[in-house]
C-alpha cells in the first residue's frame, strides 16, 4: 500500500517551557496528520541527548529522553503545582529549544514529582521490567551527577573498570538517586505509550531512528567495553566518521568508538537484536542510520583532527541481516542509504529487503543521470524532498544555481502559480516510493532559519527549530489531504 507522512521530531512540537513535548501539541499533531491523510509520524531518536545537543549522541541507546516528558501532565496528576513548573521551566522564548535551561531546569522539577509520587509498585513493576537496560543506566546517571557531569572513562578507575566492589557500593551509598532516574523513565515510557496508542486510534504510525552508533560517553559503552574497539585502558583505538564530502572537506568526525564486530558475533549479534527488540516496543517502523556502514564503515585513528586519515573496514553485513531476522522477524526496517554508496552497500541493501531512501534535492545537481531522479526509482523505497539533515526546500530553492534550478524546473514542471516548493513536494508525492515523507518545514514553506541540522557543524541552531502553534491549520491539512488523495496514498 502507498502511504505517505510527515518528518518532525518532538522537540520541534510547539509549547510552553522551552521545548516540544508529549502533550497536548503532540496529540494535536497527531489530528493534524489524520486530517491530512498522513500515516506516517517520522521522529529522529529519543533518547537522552548528550553532549551537542544531538539526538544522534545519546546516553542510551534504551533510555528515554527526559527533556520530552509532558510537565502539564503531571500537574493534572498532582505531581507538579503549577508554580513550580513556570518557576522552574517556563522562557521568555519559546521560539527555539533552549537546551541549556533544559539542562539546568529539568531535573530538579521532576525531582518534585519525584518527591509527591506515591504508587511504589507500579514503579517496581516498570524496573522489573526494563532491568537489562534500566539498572546500568540509572546506576551511571546517579555516578555522573555525583561526579559533577564528568564522563564515565574520567571516574575513579573501581567504578570506571566496573569492579564489582565498588559497583555494590555505589547501588548501597546513591540508592535514592537510582530510584529517581528509574522514575523519570517511568514516566517518559508512560506518556509515550499513551501518544502511542492514540496515534494508532487515529491510523498513524511512529517511524523511529536508531543511530548506528552510540557514545563513548554513554551507559552502553560503560557496561560491556569488551563489544567496542577499546584498548586496555578503556580508550578507543578508532573511531567512527565519514570521508569527505559534499558536506564537508574534511570529512565528519563523529567521535563514536567502533564496535568490536568479532565480539559481537561470537553471540549471535545480541547487542543489536535487544537493542532493536527495545525500538520495536517504541516505533512500529525504524530506520536504521548510516546502513551503509554495516556494509563497510570509516575508521579514523583515535586522536585524528580529522576524518580525511580514516580508512573503509568491512562490517558484519548479511549476517547481522540473517541475526535481525531470526531474533526479530515482524521488525520492519528502513535502510539510511544515503553517502557513498558502492556495489556492495546496494548489494546489502537489495539483499536485506529494506527500503532504500531517495531525496530529491540530490537529483538535480548535474545533467548526468542520478539515481534519485523520481523516473528511476523503484517501488520498494522511501523518498523524501530532504531530511533532517538536509536545507529545506525554501532554501534549497533560493541557493541552487541557475542551470540546477532550471534543470530542475523543466524536469517538474515547476511553475510560480503552483509554486515551486509544492511542485517539488506533488513530484515527490506521485513517484513510485511505497513511501513519501515530506519534512513539516517544507509544507511550512520555511527556509534556512528552520533548518533542523548542518552535518559536522556544532552550532546553536542545530537541533533547535520548533513550529508555532497556529500552523497546525485546517487549510493546510486539507491541501496535503488532497494532494494525498491525488497520489492514492491515503
Amino acid at each position: 500500500m502507498r502511504e505517505s507522512g510527515i518528518l518532525m521530531h518532538i522537540t520541534s512540537l510547539p509549547g510552553p517551557y522551552g521545548v516540544g513535548a508529549m502533550g497536548e501539541y503532540a496529540f494535536r499533531f497527531v489530528d493534524f496528520l489524520q486530517n491530512a491523510g498522513q500515516h506516517i509520524w517520522q521522529i529522529l531518536p529519543l533518547n537522552p541527548t548528550g553532549y551537542g545537543d544531538s539526538p544522534y549522541q545519546a546516553f542510551s541507546a534504551y533510555a528515554g529522553n527526559p527533556y520530552l516528558i509532558d510537565l502539564p501532565a503531571l500537574v493534572r496528576e498532582g505531581l507538579l503545582q503549577q508554580e513550580e513548573a513556570d518557576a522552574l521551566c517556563a522562557t521568555e522564548d519559546n521560539a527555539r529549544v533552549d537546551f541549556g535551561a533544559l539542562y539546568a531546569n529539568r531535573f530538579p522539577v521532576l525531582k518534585k514529582a519525584y518527591d509527591r509520587f506515591a504508587d511504589g509498585a507500579a514503579l517496581d513493576a516498570f524496573c522489573a521490567e526494563n532491568e537489562p537496560w534500566l539498572q546500568d543506566y540509572a546506576l551511571y546517571q546517579a555516578l555522573k551527577s555525583q561526579n559533577g557531569g564528568a564522563p564515565w572513562y574520567q571516574w575513579e578507575k573501581p567504578l570506571k573498570s566496573r569492579e564489582p566492589a565498588a559497583l555494590e557500593k555505589a547501588r548501597s551509598e546513591l540508592a535514592e538517586e537510582i530510584r529517581f532516574h528509574s522514575f523519570v523513565q517511568y514516566l517518559f515510557f508512560r506518556q509515550w505509550t499513551h501518544l502511542r496508542e492514540y496515534a494508532h486510534e487515529k491510523g498513524v504510525r511512529l517511524m523511529g531512528d536508531v543511530p548506528i552508533y552510540v557514545p563513548y560517553d554513554s551507559a552502553d559503552v560503560w557496561k560491556e567495553p569488551s563489544l567496542f574497539q577499546l584498548d586496555e585502558d578503556l580508550a578507543p583505538t578508532a573511531v567512527a566518521g565519514c570521508p569527505p564530502d559534499g558536506f564537508s572537506e574534511d570529512g565528519q568526525l563523529w567521535g563514536n568508538p567502533l564496535y568490536n564486530w568479532d565480539e559481537m558475533a561470537g553471540n549471535g549479534y545480541r547487542w543489536w537484536t535487544d537493542r532493536l527488540k527495545a525500538a520495536e516496543k517504541l516505533y512500529d517502523i525504524v530506520r536504521i542510520d548510516h546502513f551503509r556502514g554495516l556494509e563497510s564503515y570509516w575508521s579514523v585513528p583515535f586522536g585524528a583532527k580529522t576524518a580525511r586519515d580514516g580508512r573503509w573496514v568491512k562490517g558484519p553485513g548479511m549476517e547481522l541481516i540473517e541475526a535481525i531476522r531470526e531474533k526479530l522477524p515482524e521488525l520492519q526496517l528502513i535502510a539510511e542509504d544515503l553517502g557513498y554508496l558502492t556495489p556492495e552497500v546496494l548489494q546489502l541493501r537489495d539483499q536485506s529487503g529494506y527500503p532504500g531512501m531517495k531525496v530529491l534535492e540530490f537529483a538535480f545537481d548535474s545533467r548526468e543521470p542520478s539515481d534519485y531522479l523520481p523516473h528511476r526509482y523503484a517501488p520498494n523505497t522511501v523518498c523524501y524532498t530532504g531530511t533532517h539533515d538536509n536545507m529545506t526546500l525554501a532554501q534549497w530553492l533560493e541557493s541552487a544555481s541557475a542551470d540546477t534550478l532550471a534543470y530542475a524546473a523543466e524536469y517538474m514542471g515547476l511553475s510560480r502559480e503552483e509554486g515551486y516548493v509544492w511542485g517539488m513536494i506533488r513530484t515527490a508525492m506521485s513517484s513510485v516510493s511505497k513511501f513519501c515523507i515530506i519534512p513539516m518545514q517544507d509544507y511550512l514553506e520555511l527556509g534556512s532559519e528552520a533548518r533542523m541540522n548542518f552535518p559536522g557543524t556544532r552550532s546553536q541552531n542545530n537541533w533547535t527549530w520548533r513550529m508555532e502553534g497556529e500552523t497546525f491549520s485546517e487549510v493546510l491539512a486539507q491541501k496535503i489531504h488532497r494532494l494525498t488523495k491525488l497520489y492514492g496514498r491515503c
